[in-house]
């Protein structure tokens, strides 16, 4: 097990943590980072897509604090984890299957660290299509806290037959590799301006996701191959079907989110018993990157949680 490079100087993260890789049964690098310290157990944090282990360096503060060790990952195509295409800006997996993967080899990694039970899951946006489809695998996670989950995928009506249809022909036309319409190799992050973006309202933490991939541009990604959102779409619907897991959970989401599908989320929180959804008044996609008082209120939701299921 090897050290691999983590960015302090665009983290704001704790002291104390430690950066390593990871292999996966399917022989593909990742980079997993652990702060351990926290006696009550620890929180495996699922990122979203593009999102990198320095984007959560404040939250494993707000995690630690709150008394629990923190686990994080690099998925495979993002981050610093090994890019699958010869073009390192496309997000792609052929299969959603392959995140399994890497939530195995991030749980190996945990116990080879000593990390302390019990095992407690937070995840945002695509991280949490991968824990729901985690904990209905049956995973020890105690209790799970959402932000955002993508349950489905935000678009037009009448665009989601013809997405179905393009992404299904993409791969026996050899165009799974293609950037999904609308987007291409410049994340998000630096080419949107503040004023208007669909992540946060607040300034701040806009500057602080923002800076991240500016200064560090290998840890940045474009926008999704084809074949990433044919993926997608099937794991989504796989799962809209399957009924939810007997683990207590907690949901938040803003009531202005444009990213992720709000339907599917209302639909499988209005069913699942021990479960909370908080709407967050005037909130965008990224709860966790929104202003100090929706932070506190996520972050100590989420630690009664997992208090109550210790």
């Amino acid at each position: 097990m090897s050290e691999a490079p983590f960015y302090t100087d665009v983290a704001d993260a704790p002291p104390g943590g430690r950066t390593v890789w990871v292999t996966t049964r399917d022989a593909v690098r990742l980079r997993v980072t652990s702060w351990a310290g926290g006696a009550k157990g620890t929180v495996f944090l699922f990122p979203g897509r593009t999102e990198c282990i320095e984007k959560y360096g404040r939250a494993a503060g707000d995690l630690l604090a709150r008394g629990y060790s923190v686990i994080t990952i690099d998925w495979r195509g993002q981050g610093l984890a090994a890019r699958a295409l010869r073009d390192p800006m496309s997000g792609h997996v052929d299969d959603f299957a392959e995140y399994q993967a890497d939530v195995d080899a991030m749980i190996v990694e945990a116990d080879r660290a000593g990390l302390p039970q019990p095992h407690f899951l937070m995840s945002h946006s695509m991280g949490g299509c991968i824990g729901l489809r985690s904990l209905i695998r049956g995973l020890p996670f105690r209790a799970a806290a959402f932000s955002a989950p993508m349950w489905g995928i935000s678009m037009a009506t009448w665009l989601r037959p013809v997405a179905h249809v393009v992404t299904h022909l993409s791969t026996y036309f050899g165009q799974r590799h293609r950037y999904a319409p609308g987007t291409g190799p410049v994340t998000y992050l630096a080419e949107a301006a503040f004023q208007g973006n669909v992540l946060t309202t607040d300034p701040e933490m806009w500057e602080y996701m923002r800076v991240q991939v500016v200064n560090h541009p290998e840890l940045a990604v474009g926008g999704p191959s084809l074949a990433w959102l044919r993926a997608a779409l099937r794991e989504c619907g796989a799962l809209s079907v399957l009924p939810s897991p007997p683990v207590p959970a907690y949901c938040a989401l803003g009531t202005a989110e444009k990213v992720v599908d709000v339907g599917p989320v209302h639909l499988r929180m209005a069913g699942w018993k021990r479960a909370e959804l908080d709407l967050y008044e005037g909130a965008e996609h990224e709860i966790m990157m929104e202003g100090p008082a929706m932070r506190k209120r996520f972050f100590d939701k989420a630690a009664a949680l997992y208090d109550a299921h210790r």
